[in-house]
């Protein structure tokens, strides 16, 4: 399998060796995080996911993200979860909007003030 590494810009291709589901090896990186990238993305792909939500009482939407990564073939239930919360100002930075988005253990959280 062939992919190419996001994290960093130098964006090296990444030669991927996969046996029943598990990486045997990764060539093609020129670090360390090229390979825990490969063995990650190949296995159990993860995304931060970011989003906007409007706020009563605000004219600005509330920016949000999850705390940590979230598997990414859960992104779009965490959007559906997103786009049905309700939000009154005032909301400080950091604050968590859903715990626990979808079951996967992790919240998402205010960006900014509101």
């Amino acid at each position: 399998m062939e992919i190419t590494c996001i994290n960093c810009p130098v964006g090296c291709r990444l030669s991927v060796e996969l046996k029943d589901g598990q990486v045997v090896s990764v060539t093609g990186n020129s670090c360390k995080r090229g390979e825990i990238y490969a063995r990650q993305e190949c296995v159990n792909p993860m995304r931060m996911v970011t989003a906007v939500i409007p706020v009563e009482g605000s004219a600005q939407p509330l920016s949000v993200k999850t705390r940590t990564p979230i598997p990414k073939n859960r992104i779009a239930d965490c959007m559906a979860v997103l786009s049905g919360v309700k939000l009154k100002a005032p909301i400080a930075a950091g604050t968590t909007v859903v715990p626990d988005v979808c079951g996967t253990g992790v919240d998402v959280i205010a960006t900014k003030s509101v």
